[in-house]
């Protein structure tokens, strides 16, 4: 509908004529002379048309350019949320930073875990690992806390079928922890993987890595017995070598770098050397 012509009512100039508008402004000719105003929102507090048609028009308009100014607020109000989560982020990694490079590295801040056949594609799905209940005393059935795993911890997911030897132990895959992780402060039992270090192996894998070449019980250096329980905790050196094993027989160069970034972050969050790591001496190769 062309409002050219269309006559209006503002409340100061009296009656008036459109003589020509756009998206952003409309000029009136009025007794007094031309005047311009914002359009349409003029017709929101000064104006309005006598012609009905024409006003329904610009109502309709006028109601859509609230939503737009709705959405927009609602847009800049989700941006200014976003950047403040990102902030908060980044401020968060750089305590953690600050903080790693003061704290001192439990040599044992590792955890291996028992994964049971039902939950091994939800671990791998979900990427966070259970910590299990306590059995006994004033706290059992609730959550374990892990308390020595931080940001500078990986998990050890490992597997073995019910007629197997324990010393047929595989490794499943491994994950470090998520950056702002705490096991002193978990409540409810989950331990999250880092967004981008985590690492599942194949069945042809898995069947290279066994667990035992890398653990021993430095009490009973020749036994292989997990007994009970889901986790133990696990040597910082002896994470380094089952990544630095990993790389070796990654065949596709693009896994081969994946995995290579992956063990030198862990060596940098566990001040690893990297050149002075020594060969795997767990119990299996003791015998």
């Amino acid at each position: 509908m062309d409002l050219v012509n269309k006559q209006v009512m503002h409340r100061i100039f009296g009656k008036g004529n459109v003589v020509k508008y756009d998206d952003s402004y409309i000029e009136i000719d009025f007794s007094s002379g031309n005047k311009r105003f914002v359009f349409p929102d003029v017709f929101e507090t000064y104006l309005t048309f006598t012609d009905q048609r024409a006003a329904n028009l610009v109502g309709k308009m006028l109601q859509k350019r609230k939503r737009e100014r709705k959405e927009e607020k609602l847009k800049l109000k989700k941006l200014k949320a976003l950047q403040n989560e990102k902030r908060q982020h980044l401020s968060e990694r750089e305590r953690l930073v600050k903080r790693r490079k003061t704290q001192k590295i439990h040599p044992r801040s590792q955890s291996v875990f028992w994964c049971k056949a039902q939950e091994q594609n939800s671990i791998f799905t979900r990427w966070n690992i259970f910590t299990g209940v306590i059995k006994s005393g004033q706290k059992k059935g609730q959550p374990k806390r892990l308390a020595r795993i931080n940001q500078n911890s990986a998990c050890l997911l490992t597997a073995r079928d019910s007629d197997e030897a324990e010393q047929d132990r595989r490794i499943l895959g491994v994950f470090m922890v998520n950056e702002t992780f705490s096991g002193k402060h978990c409540v409810d039992g989950y331990i999250p993987a880092h967004s981008e270090y985590r690492l599942r192996l194949s069945e042809q894998e898995s069947e290279k890595m066994l667990f035992w070449n890398y653990y021993v019980n430095k009490r009973c250096p020749h036994k292989m017995t997990w007994n009970s329980g889901r986790h133990r905790y696990f040597d910082n050196i002896w994470m380094a070598q089952i990544l630095r094993d990993i790389i070796s027989f990654k065949k596709k160069p693009q896994e081969r770098e994946y995995v290579q970034r992956f063990f030198e972050y862990f060596c940098k969050m566990n001040r690893i050397k990297k050149g002075e790591l020594s060969k795997p001496n767990g119990a299996l190769m003791r015998i």
